[in-house]
């Protein structure tokens, strides 16, 4: 398990807080790596996850990089944007509530391209940061606008 499974262990579905980090992985040319997400709503979002007991910030993007898409991270390549909290109560699927704490870092340059490696992803797409999908999630539509407004 997991420190959110141990964590939950203890607390049940009552709301925590929850800290992790994501990435605006962007290609050669600009565009912005997204991953459809395996849940109820297929919603889109960028490669992250959730922090474990003694992570970094930094550590916890790479591991999630290289679980959910196979790309390997120097973390040397990445860029703060920003820290992103406070804006509302989650609901997971299963019902667990968290208020997420989210370190989001800009990574240009990625020429690896991913591949699905766990039961999390439904696919992956490469996309211009004024033409996302529709079906995001809206903490990481902000992170990439605030990305985009950096030029």
């Amino acid at each position: 398990m997991g420190y959110v499974e141990d964590l939950r262990e203890v607390v049940g579905q009552r709301p925590v807080i929850l800290c992790g980090s994501c990435g605006v992985l962007v290609d050669p040319t600009g565009r912005i790596l997204l991953q459809q997400r395996n849940e109820p709503a297929k919603r889109w979002g960028l490669v992250g996850g959730l922090m474990e007991l003694g992570e970094s910030t930094e550590a916890v993007l790479v591991r999630e990089a290289q679980e959910e898409c196979g790309i390997a991270l120097d973390p040397a390549a990445f860029e703060l944007l920003g820290v992103y909290s406070g804006d509302h109560l989650s609901t997971a699927p299963n019902g667990d509530q968290f208020y997420g704490v989210t370190v989001a870092y800009a990574v240009r340059g990625v020429t690896q391209q991913p591949r699905l490696a766990d039961a999390e992803s439904l696919r992956f797409g490469w996309f211009a940061p004024d033409d996302l999908p529709a079906n995001m999630v809206a903490r990481y539509r902000r992170v990439i606008e605030d990305y985009h407004a950096r030029g």
